[in-house]
């Protein structure tokens, strides 16, 4: 059930952060519940071995890189996703802030 409501909270997130952004396109709500999954996944899966690698430029960056790596996944959800699109690399950070920012607030009443 927790994770049926974090999906639910992703799909509202990405809606909401589409609508805001004018280089995010998400066609309908179907694209953006399919977004999130892709998203939830690739996060999984994608994001933990890309860490790893990009560890020693992380360290460098003092952890701004992970900010990259967030960019990057949402770049790979968009290529996944017909229906999802994201124009440049600025739409997607603030995309990617949006989200995040978004999930993490309506994610607290879920403690």
């Amino acid at each position: 059930m927790n994770l049926l409501i974090r999906l639910v909270i992703s799909t509202v997130a990405i809606i909401i952060a589409a609508n805001l952004l004018d280089g995010v396109v998400v066609t309908n709500v179907t694209t953006a519940l399919v977004a999130a999954i892709v998203l939830g996944l690739l996060n999984a899966f994608v994001r933990p071995v890309l860490q790893i690698l990009a560890l020693p430029i992380t360290i460098l960056t003092l952890g701004l890189f992970y900010f990259v790596i967030n960019i990057l996944m949402v770049y790979f959800a968009a290529a996944l996703v017909d229906g999802f699109a994201v124009s440049d690399f600025i739409s997607a950070a603030l995309f990617a802030l949006i989200v995040a920012i978004i999930s993490g607030v309506l994610g607290l009443f879920l403690d």
